[in-house]
């Protein structure tokens, strides 16, 4: 009789142990995905209501231009803008060939400075005739890669500042030209002021990319970077600056108010930050209302149907807690909320800011 219970209440104990065990041993960070068990709203969206124009995509790879525009065609996207047409070697001659091969209206291409050649002389009035030579057979903007101020260097082994002087004749022919410039200028606050440990709210992204990760390095400080930025947004109040990433600071929203409202010639995009954004919901949402003259849509995704739809989601509905990753790629650990924009903040970020700043180009 005592037996019987005894081995029953061993059984009992061994079985809970190995329970309690399983579920409390080491677990790689990698390795947990947790599933949520919150049964809330799915909205989904085919095409958005209103056309979009992508202002801030990358199409390196110009073999797949006719996917680019098939996938634009399902997701309702009127134009993309392709950031990658290097002065180096003359890449942006191919860029424009293939994609306005296509469809000069649908693509527009940007013109990204060499500055590996900003030791020579007088190279910022040359790369400024170079940029207007491009402009007359279709380059529409020009595109500031990150690297600018954080990696590249002259041939003193000097950082290169994004203020540098010599660039200045580049910033001011833009302006008379009447195309933007779309300007990367620092990364996430999280690649810049702390180390890679857990206490890093993308410590997954990090590992996987540690190149990225700026903290106790001769990199300069995020703040001197954006610092930089603004100055020579100041110093050109006639040029139209288009601050990537929400101006690279969507962590902190009222940084970036002041800053359109110092400087009328500053837009930001919502590209690559729809994480960032999405879960900070209300503030994000009054944002964009109170700047909804001055935000533009871009992705930094290659155009995907799928992509565009969740950028949709974001923007139109007010679903709650999903994940964002099928937009980009993979950020942080965190889900997101919609922000159910106006109708009449939605066509302003779709098309009517960008297509106010196209409308400034002045034919040559």
């Amino acid at each position: 009789m005592y037996r019987g219970k005894i081995n029953g209440l061993f059984v009992f104990f061994l079985t809970t142990t190995m329970f309690v065990s399983a579920q409390t041993g080491d677990l790689r960070l990698l390795d947990w995905e947790p599933k949520a068990r919150l049964v809330v709203k799915e909205t989904k969206i085919i095409k958005p209501k209103y056309p979009v124009i992508d202002i801030h995509n990358h199409l390196r790879d110009l073999s797949r231009a006719a996917y680019y525009l098939e996938e634009m065609d399902k997701a309702g996207v009127w134009i993309c803008v392709g950031l990658d047409g290097l002065s180096e070697k003359d890449a942006y001659k191919e860029h424009l060939k293939v994609s306005h091969g296509l469809s000069k209206e649908r693509f527009h291409i940007y013109f990204a400075p060499d500055f590996s050649r900003i030791d020579e002389p007088d190279f910022g009035r040359k790369e400024a005739e170079k940029l207007e030579e491009a402009v007359k057979i279709g380059i529409r903007g020009l595109q500031i890669y990150k690297a600018l101020g954080l990696t590249l260097r002259d041939k003193s082994g000097k950082l290169i500042s994004i203020d540098d002087p010599r660039i200045d004749p580049v910033w001011a022919k833009c302006g008379e030209l009447g195309i933007p410039v779309m300007i990367h200028s620092s990364d996430p606050k999280a690649f810049h002021d702390g180390a890679v440990d857990r206490y890093n709210e993308r410590y997954e992204e990090l590992t996987q990319n540690p190149a990225w990760a700026y903290f106790g390095t001769d990199v300069p400080l995020k703040e001197e970077l954006l610092e930089q930025r603004n100055r020579v947004i100041a110093r050109h109040p006639n040029t139209i600056f288009i601050g990537a990433h929400m101006a690279n600071l969507s962590e902190d929203l009222g940084r970036v108010s002041l800053w359109l409202e110092k400087y009328p010639n500053l837009y930001v995009d919502i590209d690559a930050r729809i994480a960032e954004l999405g879960r900070q919901p209300y503030t994000a949402r009054k944002f964009m209302i109170q700047h909804q003259d001055r935000i533009l849509f871009g992705t930094d995704t290659y155009p995907n149907a799928e992509a565009y739809r969740m950028h949709y989601r974001f923007l139109e509905t007010d679903d709650e807690y999903f994940d964002p990753a099928p937009a980009h790629k993979f950020q942080g650990r965190w889900m997101i909320h919609g922000l159910h924009l106006p109708d009449e903040v939605l066509e302003k970020i779709y098309n009517k800011n960008a297509l106010g700043i196209m409308n400034m180009f002045k034919d040559i």
